[in-house]
């Protein structure tokens, strides 16, 4: 990476973690108690701005498989770029799958009584999660050529649970509470501003660490082309010595 390269990235881990550390005093210390969920919405102010990311990552990473499935006979340098932008947002989109899933259930356990229930939403969302789970399990397990094309077929199947996921609360009676933006739900100024700058914050991370793993994946690819080739050449060259 250039000098250049390198000092914005240096910038924008400043920003990010100022961004953070911004929205974690709204979160925790700035904002009132919600009048139904007490401090219990500071859960809300992390667990929205996770599915936000979610939800930007996984779409990502299906453009990038199915980039990755058009390119990969015609152009191999795009789409070892296309293959490697993939598993960068997929491993981005699970972490904030994660992070969505262990919020809801602390507010669960609040508001419920219980950490989980096999509600259409958390049920619908916990497969998602599964597929994607199985996605980075493919990609650390298995090797050799067809290991990227199986990826973005299963990114592709796993993308088809997200409007399933949305539609979920609309689709069947669900306890998840109903959307508070788009929906028929309404949100109070005072957690709007926590929960947007929150949204920001986790936005401008995940880019930061998407952008790091984007690299380090493409360059280790690369190299083990590069490896390749000179097996091969080295092979070739052994061969012609002993005809």
């Amino acid at each position: 990476m250039s000098t250049k390269g390198r000092l914005i990235r240096w910038i924008w881990f400043v920003i990010s973690v100022s961004l953070l550390g911004y929205g974690l005093r709204l979160a925790l210390w700035a904002s009132p108690p919600d009048a139904e969920q007490a401090n219990m919405i500071r859960a809300f102010y992390y667990h929205f701005p996770n599915w936000i990311g979610a939800s930007v990552f996984l779409p990502l990473n299906l453009a990038a498989s199915v980039a990755y499935l058009f390119l990969r006979h015609k152009h191999a340098d795009a789409s070892v770029k296309a293959d490697a932008l993939a598993l960068a947002t997929a491993e981005m989109g699970v972490l904030y799958c994660t992070l969505g899933l262990v919020s809801g259930s602390l507010w669960g356990r609040e508001e419920w009584g219980i950490w989980w229930t096999w509600d259409a939403r958390l049920t619908t969302t916990l497969m998602l999660w599964a597929i994607y789970i199985s996605y980075l399990f493919v990609r650390r397990m298995s090797t050799g050529s067809t290991r990227a094309t199986t990826c973005a077929v299963l990114a592709i199947f796993g993308f088809c649970d997200i409007p399933i996921v949305y539609m979920s609360t609309r689709w069947w009676r669900t306890q998840h509470p109903a959307p508070v933006f788009g929906g028929e739900g309404s949100i109070a100024p005072s957690i709007a501003r926590p929960v947007w700058w929150n949204v920001l914050a986790w936005a401008a991370w995940g880019l930061l660490i998407a952008s790091i793993r984007y690299a380090a994946e493409l360059r280790s690819q690369q190299n083990e082309e590069t490896e390749a080739l000179e097996i091969i050449d080295s092979t070739a060259n052994e061969e012609s010595q002993y005809a």
